[in-house]
């Protein structure tokens, strides 16, 4: 190999070492994602704005086992968790990536020449052999000079990708979290669907009694008790529906919590744990700082920030330097007879692309439109954030009007059944009176119960979308 003039060569390392500064990829920069000062129809709100953790929002202990286990044994946490074990293996990789390579390579080489050519008439001649032997042995180091801050670059997209990653790990969990609490509140509300439907048909079966009096004494027609009997079948069919729904209902919640479907136990009513929970507030630029899902968009960006850097650096030179000392010799015996067998070389290389220009300069292009892409994903994401704020905040205040108009008309429906039963003993009302004040009381209360799981469901995406979550 040819001798690398020592001059020159010191030349080119303090060169090398002068550009080492010149990194190509531009720092991160957030672009101005104009956020809105307050949500849309936010209610007034006054001091600090406090994030609760799920034990403290969820306070009903069942349900907080509940989630505790989903966090711990639901499969798509897991799948998420070996993501995460996977980048951080990538991550210490990058911190490495430029740092020297030492490869030892050892061989043996028997070849036979031709008789008539120089190499085989020679050999035969001093050693009086018609086979030549190669004994080897080499150390050779491998170093790429980080002119461009590729190393640093490296880096910051791995620990990107790494932190993403985490963040949608939260995101999941408070999914997660999300997905458990509606589920938890369904199988309440079923069971509170269960109980109106048998006091619907204990009040039926006392209503049909009395009719049965009334009838045996000549005083009704059959049709009433026809009618009363087709009202009490209105109720009964809901009990079969609740069971299977409950059951299909429970399914699900083993499965999210990493089970074989189970049966589910519960405490409390859906009014008592909605009453119980904590609303919260804040401001829409808290976001960025609370919700995974929005942390995780611009980890995205950062890590496609620093790649576009790396394929910019890739058309730039690249210097490196690999250094190589073994042995060398004919003879296994004189294989590692130092100095003698001794063999030292030393390269030096500076890379320049030249016919792949174009093709470097699309993938660059290409990068920074991922870039761009991503960017727009960012903003994108932290718009639905603000979006699913305002729309929890609109359906948990609507579905508290309407509450409280449901339970006026409750005490109203009461008072009605009440009366109609009254007055029908009494003579003063027929038979439809009563039937219709019982098949109004038994619709406001489903109503009641569904407009309740809407509120706590409000509830629980107010509590997400505002960033509450896995803490």
């Amino acid at each position: 190999m040819k001798t690398i003039n020592l001059k020159q060569y010191f030349f080119t390392v303090a060169t090398a070492s002068l550009l080492m500064s010149c990194a190509v990829g531009a720092p991160y920069k957030r672009g101005d994602i104009d956020l809105p000062q307050t949500y849309k129809d936010a209610p007034a709100v006054t001091g600090d704005s406090i994030v609760l953790p799920w034990k403290t929002f969820f306070k009903d202990p069942r349900l907080a086992t509940l989630i505790e286990t989903a966090l711990e044994k639901n499969n798509d946490v897991q799948v998420a968790l070996k993501n995460i074990e996977q980048l951080d293996l990538a991550y210490r990789q990058a911190k490495n990536a430029l740092l020297p390579t030492v490869d030892l390579t050892a061989g043996v080489t028997r070849s036979w020449a031709s008789d008539n050519s120089l190499n085989g008439s020679l050999n035969q001649q001093f050693t009086g052999n018609k086979y030549i032997d190669d004994f080897s042995a080499t150390v050779q180091v491998s170093w790429e000079a980080d002119i461009w801050g590729k190393t640093k670059m490296l880096k910051n997209s791995a620990a990107a990708d790494y932190f993403a990653q985490k963040e949608n790990v939260q995101a999941i969990k408070s999914r997660i979290i999300v997905q458990v609490a509606q589920a938890y509140y369904n199988l309440l509300t079923l069971d509170q669907q269960l109980k109106i439907a048998k006091e619907n048909i204990e009040l039926s079966d006392s209503m049909i009694k009395m009719m049965n009096l009334q009838f045996n004494s000549g005083l009704i027609n059959s049709l009433a008790v026809q009618q009363s009997e087709a009202q009490k079948k209105t109720a009964e069919l809901l009990v079969p529906l609740a069971l299977q729904n409950i059951s299909v209902q429970e399914n699900a919640l083993s499965i999210l919590c990493g089970s074989y479907p189970t049966a589910i136990e519960r405490s409390g009513t859906l009014e008592q744990i909605s009453e119980n929970n904590t609303l919260l507030n804040g401001v829409p630029a808290q976001l960025l700082s609370r919700r995974p899902d929005v942390k995780a968009a611009e980890f995205a960006v950062i890590s496609l920030n620093s790649k576009t850097g790396l394929v910019k650096a890739a058309m730039y030179p690249t210097f490196s330097l690999t250094p190589q000392i073994g042995t060398n010799s004919f003879k296994f015996n004189t294989w590692f007879d130092l100095p003698g067998s001794l063999t030292k070389t030393l390269a030096a290389n500076l890379v320049l692309p030249i016919l792949q220009k174009r093709q470097l300069k699309t993938a660059y292009e290409t990068a920074k439109i991922e870039q761009e892409k991503a960017a727009i994903n960012f903003r994108q994401t932290v718009m639905t954030a603000v979006s699913e704020v305002s729309d929890a905040m609109v359906r948990s205040k609507g579905s508290t009007e309407r509450l409280t108009l449901l339970h006026q008309r409750t005490k109203i429906l009461d008072k009605a059944i009440s009366d109609a039963t009254k007055l029908y003993k009494s003579g003063m009302a027929n038979y439809l009176e009563v039937i219709t004040a019982q098949n109004n009381k038994l619709q406001n209360d489903l109503e009641q119960i569904n407009v309740r799981l809407e509120k706590a469901n409000a509830e629980i995406d107010l509590y997400r979308a505002l960033g509450g979550g896995t803490n």
